[in-house]
């Protein structure tokens, strides 16, 4: 099966499984109200919905008067215990993603091991007689790589969190453990919006085709030559044009084009570990704030634009100039901090033997203007319609069958980190949804304005930004300093782990090969602490 194809089909099994979802159901299998005081929108009785917790008459009421700490523990035993599981589940996930370098190094020697032992039995494919053999697989070396991919692994924990609904709902009397698999059939199937995974999938794949990103590499090389066209002058025009371009063309495709940049102009170099980490923790951060110039290309500012009124004017000067703002201060000062590292930079173009061609896929000849203009096209399109999944994933598949029409001007359309990716927003979706029994009460219990931005710094460390705001949303009579504040700690701390901002694993995804081990989570942490905090001064101070 030819890669195009293969593309087609592995999206048509995608649509087969997430699209029935986005809609819902006219018919849903479990009635609404009863002992859970369902919503119309919900299918499952489990997670337990935030409005049961504060609908007067509900056996979940939360009391006004009790502590913070009581209405936590009342909230954990309800259903079972099933918000305490799901919650427990849930850290194993985030510990399990700090231990993936592990798995990583364990597969990696495993593999070694396979590699001597076909050998001397003579499994090779070399030494069979097929001329498309293969070499035997290390099944084991497979399991632990694939517990290594961070990418895979809170999909890997929904199989826990599937087995607790099952559990949950089987002791019950009178219900039994196979109406439990039908609670998680309405979970995962209804209630689970894949609209954002299937989202960012696709404008991956089209931000890092060959003509978006030789356009996207032609305006920042412009900015460059200005400042002399050196590796400094490209890094500092990377990280401080494309983010703020990601107000427009969304963050996730701001973050392929950027972190394909920087793979190119920068990493390629050889650059010091330390300033490896700077430049992605700060590439993370700038990202996650430099799409607050508009009210539809964050994550987090796009879930509570609609609710909240915000629309492009309140964006822009509440939040875009201060974002501007932040990113040039922090592109600045660690400019400054590491000035004399990029005299140090060598390119392995050094050390190339000029009689061996570059690689088909690096080669530099120019695109026609007319496909880099149907690639803009469907860009464009793929954002005007982001919450229409049939229409721009349909968009999609008409732009793979351009690039295979024009395959001399194109690269091969690379699906595998784009599908990761929308894998590991997917499995996060899934578990932010039965977080939010004590996340809502933590943003409801402050009314400080600095208290609430430093707690939606943190919980967003652990928890997708986007899942923070609109866990926000939620909350009843919220002050407008308030909300300010709840996003203005969400997109700061954006950065500070691979989980907090959505686009993250997209970049992660691309520049994991250039860290010895993959990326480690707490240099990650420190390395965008500094951006962090500039951020955050400057949407609280200005």
């Amino acid at each position: 099966m030819n890669p195009p194809r293969r593309y087609l089909l592995i999206i048509a099994l995608f649509l087969s499984g997430a699209l029935p979802s986005l809609g819902g159901s006219d018919e849903p299998t479990y009635p609404k109200g009863g002992k859970y005081q369902l919503e119309e929108a919900q299918h499952a009785e489990f997670p337990l919905p935030l409005p049961a917790y504060s609908t007067e008459g509900s056996e979940h009421l939360d009391a006004p008067d009790d502590s913070l700490w009581k209405k936590l523990k009342e909230r954990a035993s309800k259903q079972h215990y099933f918000n305490l599981i799901a919650t427990i589940i849930f850290a194993c996930a985030i510990f399990h993603t700090f231990l993936s370098g592990v798995f990583k190094g364990k597969a990696h020697l495993l593999e070694i091991k396979h590699r001597e032992q076909i050998v001397r039995e003579g499994r090779t494919a070399e030494a069979k007689p097929q001329e498309d053999a293969k070499d035997d697989v290390s099944f084991r070396g497979w399991v632990l790589h694939t517990l290594g991919e961070v990418e895979a692994v809170f999909g890997i924990w929904v199989v826990a969190l599937g087995a607790a609904i099952v559990w949950c709902h089987g002791i019950i009397p009178g219900e039994g453990f196979l109406h439990g698999v039908g609670q998680v059939q309405q979970y995962l199937g209804h209630d689970v919006s894949y609209t954002e995974p299937l989202f960012v999938i696709i404008i991956m794949a089209i931000a890092a085709s060959r003509p978006i990103i030789r356009l996207s590499e032609h305006a920042v090389n412009r900015v460059a030559q200005v400042f002399g066209g050196s590796p400094a002058a490209w890094w500092f025009s990377t990280l401080t044009l494309t983010p703020l371009l990601g107000s427009v063309i969304t963050e996730p495709a701001a973050m392929t084009i950027a972190a394909m940049l920087l793979a190119k102009r920068f990493y390629e170099l050889n650059p010091s570990s330390t300033f490896a980490y700077a430049t992605i923790g700060l590439l993370f951060v700038n990202i996650s704030v430099g799409g607050t110039l508009t009210h539809f290309a964050a994550p987090p500012v796009l879930m509570v634009a609609q609710k909240w009124d915000w629309d492009f004017v309140f964006m822009l000067s509440n939040f875009g100039w201060k974002a501007a703002l932040s990113i040039l201060l922090s592109n600045a000062l660690y400019f400054a901090i590491f000035r004399k590292q990029f005299a140090k930079l060598r390119s392995p173009i050094e050390n190339r033997d000029m009689r061996m061609p570059l690689r088909w896929e690096e080669r530099e000849d120019p695109i026609p203007k007319l496909i880099t203009a149907v690639h803009v096209l469907f860009l464009g399109w793929t954002i005007f319609m982001a919450h229409f999944p049939p229409l721009f994933i349909g968009g999609f598949l008409l732009l793979l069958g351009f690039t295979e029409a024009t395959g001399h001007h194109q690269n091969d359309v690379k699906m595998r980190t784009p599908l990761l990716v929308g894998f590991f927003l997917a499995g996060l979706v899934v578990h932010g949804g039965c977080q939010g029994w004590w996340i809502e009460l933590l943003l409801r219990s402050f009314d400080d304005q600095l208290v609430i931005m430093i707690g939606s710094t943190i919980l967003t460390s652990f928890n997708d930004n986007a899942a923070v705001t609109y866990l926000a949303s939620q909350a009843p009579d919220l002050a407008s300093n308030l909300k300010f504040a709840v996003v203005a700690g969400a997109v700061s701390g954006g950065g500070l782990t691979v989980i907090a901002n959505a686009p993250n694993p997209a970049g992660q995804a691309i520049l994991a090969r250039y860290f010895k081990g993959g990326v480690s989570p707490l240099k990650l942490a420190l390395s965008a602490l500094i951006p962090t905090v500039i951020a955050g001064a400057a949407f609280i101070i200005l």
